[in-house]
This record gives C-alpha cells, structure tokens and sequence, in this order.
C-alpha cells in the first residue's frame, strides 16, 4: 500500500494559528460576558435599602412668663402624653428637670455661674425625642436665652444704675404683670420710677411668688404683712431674683422703659388693660371707683 504523507510544515502552521485564533476568540467571549455581568452585580450591590425615616420629634411649648416649678410640671404633663401615644418611655423627667434646672452655667452673663435658673429658662417651643434628657433640654433653653438676651441694648439701664441682673429681675415682673403687650414699658416705667423715688414697688405678682400664692387666690393682710423677701410692698428695691422667665419683648421693656412720670398703676375692670397714673390720689380715687377699696 502507499505510504500515508503526514500533514506539511505549512499546513502544522495554519492550523496552529487557526487553533490560537479560536482560543484568543474564546477568552475574549469570557472576558466580555464578564465585562457585562460586573457592572450588574456592582449596581446591585452599590445602592443599599433605603434608610428608616427619621423618628418625628415630640414637641413642648413654655409659654412666656412661666416659673421654673410651672416647667417641671409642664414638662411632667408632655412626658406622659409622649409615653401615651408612641407607648415608648421617654428620658424627660419632672425631677430631673428640677435638678438640671437649679444651677448651671449662662455663657452669655456675668457671673457665668447661677446657682438659681428663674429667669434665664428662655420660654418657646422645643422639639424633643424619646432619648431627649431634662438637662439637654435646659441647655437649649439656656442657649434660647443667649441668642435672645444678646439681641437687648442695656445702655439705658446702665445709666440708671441697674445691672444686667437688675434688668432680668425687672422683665420678670413685667412679664408677670401684662397681658397687653403695648403696656410692658409702662410697668416697667413705674418700676424703674419707683426704683428712683426709693419706693416700695407694691407687685403683688413678687409676693406671690415668694409665698406660693395661686393667680386665682386672693392675697390675705396676714401676708401682705409677711417678712418674706419678695413682699415689695413692704420692702424696697427689686426682689431677690426673677419671679418667671420672660421673653423678649419683656426683657426688651425692662431694658427700655417708656420715658412717662407713672407711679401708680392698677387693673381695669376688663382684667386685661391697666390705669396707669403719676398721682397718688388719682390712683386712690380710681381705686375706690371700680371696687379696689376706698380710703386705703
């Protein structure tokens, strides 16, 4: 039989080339499809489930002219309401408030230390969360107090003597003495009148304060005769500290008072507006007119 030829050097060539063209084919496939597949596991894998919304605060309102116990209470009140309808506890506290609220530091005065906080308790509305403690929330009202407090020219009260403490002590009581707001630098006019003529400031809201008297109680002889230190009509110059926290527009009144000779002023019948006067007996006799009392 004739002899079989094995393939030529040439044809061994082509097909080696033929053969590295295939496999070049193939691992250019594979390269692709993985090329194609990548960006689709990267994507997957790049944006992760979206976030929990974040927990809607709670929120408590201090209206103007509350004292630092009327607070606590307030703060007493919101915590249940907060724990009643998210059926979670919550970190405010009464007491703690209390004990947060006793003494710290106010940036923004002289000395930065007080040991009594009446006063500086700016009233506004704070949100807080179920985590939210009573120390962090007097810190924002501190902080409340601060920007506000630094909004007020003290020039004026400077030049009659008064300090920044005198200032706060008097916006206190005007806070707790007006429900018109047009009417704030007129108490504070008689204030700082009375101040002048070393008169007693007969504010029967100090007394209250000193002696824990309700609003809705009548004050008794026995008391207006009291030794307590905040009894301002029986001893002169400004009580001890703050009787309430105000706001700014008392603070703005005690630091600039209307430039009026008043003396005297008393409640109209409406229990909303006051007769304001220079006159003792003026005073006296719209006293005696409405039912105040006569020939006191």
């Amino acid at each position: 039989m004739p002899r079989r030829r094995g393939p030529s050097p040439e044809q061994i060539r082509r097909r080696r080339a033929a053969a590295l063209v295939a496999i070049a084919l193939a691992v250019a496939a594979a390269v692709t499809a993985i090329a194609f597949a990548l960006p689709r596991v990267e994507h997957r894998h790049a944006q992760p489930p979206p976030a929990p919304p974040p927990p809607k605060p709670f929120r408590i309102v201090f209206p103007e002219g509350l004292t630092r116990a009327e607070m606590a209470v307030r703060v007493r009140d919101v915590a249940r309401i907060a724990v009643r309808e998210r059926h979670k506890p919550v970190a405010l506290d009464e007491r703690q408030y209390l004990a947060a609220s006793r003494a710290a530091a106010v940036p923004c005065f002289t000395p930065r230390r007080w040991t009594n906080l009446e006063g500086f308790l700016f009233p506004a509305t704070y949100d807080f969360l179920n985590t939210t403690t009573s120390r962090q929330l007097v810190r924002a009202q501190l902080q409340a107090f601060c920007q506000n407090w630094n909004r007020i020219d003290l020039a004026y009260a400077r030049s009659k003597n008064l300090t920044p403490y005198d200032v706060l002590k008097i916006a206190s009581m005007v806070e707790k003495e007006t429900l018109a707001p047009e009417e704030r630098p007129l108490v504070a006019a008689v204030i700082y009148n009375r101040l002048h003529d070393h008169m007693p400031l007969g504010i029967d809201s100090t007394l209250r304060y000193g002696l824990h008297i309700p609003p809705t109680q009548s004050i008794l002889e026995s008391q207006l005769q009291s030794d307590n230190p905040y009894n301002t009509r029986k001893f002169a110059g400004l009580p001890p500290t703050p009787i309430a926290n105000p706001g700014l527009a008392s603070m703005q009144a005690a630091a600039h008072p209307a430039h009026v000779p008043y003396l005297y002023f008393v409640r109209k019948p409406d229990k909303v507006h006051h007769f304001f006067t220079a006159s003792a007996t003026a005073f006296a006799q719209y006293e005696c007119a409405h039912g105040y009392g006569c020939g006191g």
